[in-house]
């Protein structure tokens, strides 16, 4: 066995027993709790009001939005929520139409976006990863529990009679 081998069959066993279960739960647990206030938003569901921006977090690649949501027909406030797909423009104590659907950590614009195709992909992804890898334990299972099969007889090159 080659050294590219041993480091090949390493790297798949570290990604059948760590990555997939990790990919599993954070696309199950972050996605699927959030997949369907995501499409109830996209879909013009969810209470309607107004957010009011306080502060803007940034990280890397993006920045979002957290404040206050109050409902316009019978005044609910959620406080300290993100406001998913923040329109342009959006600074210190503007408002912005709003609806909730339930989303854990916020709700969204009304102006729409993309977060409804990012849960959705996290969600499928951790689905796809949870079913890959049930599937390679059930086989790994099914092989130990086969009988090994007796070796071959010695083939013989003397002539028959």
């Amino acid at each position: 066995m080659s050294a590219m081998d041993k480091i090949n069959g390493w790297r798949s066993k570290v990604f059948v027993w760590i990555g997939l279960p990790v990919i599993a739960a954070i696309g199950l647990m972050l996605g699927a709790t959030d997949l369907a206030p995501a499409w109830e938003a996209k879909n013009g569901g969810g209470t309607s009001g107004t957010f009011t921006a306080v502060n803007e977090e940034c990280g890397r690649r993006n920045c979002e939005w957290h404040g206050d949501f109050v409902a316009t027909e019978g005044g609910a406030k959620r406080a300290d929520v993100i406001l998913y797909d923040a329109p342009d423009g959006l600074s210190q104590g503007s408002t912005a139409p709003a609806r909730d659907t339930g989303a854990r950590k916020g709700v969204f614009s009304t102006t729409g976006g993309s977060t409804y195709l990012l849960v959705t992909g996290l969600t499928v992804a951790g689905l796809a990863a949870a079913v890959a890898w049930v599937v390679i334990i059930v086989r790994m299972i099914r092989r130990r529990r086969q009988p090994a099969e007796p070796p071959a007889p010695p083939a013989s090159f003397a002539p028959s009679r």
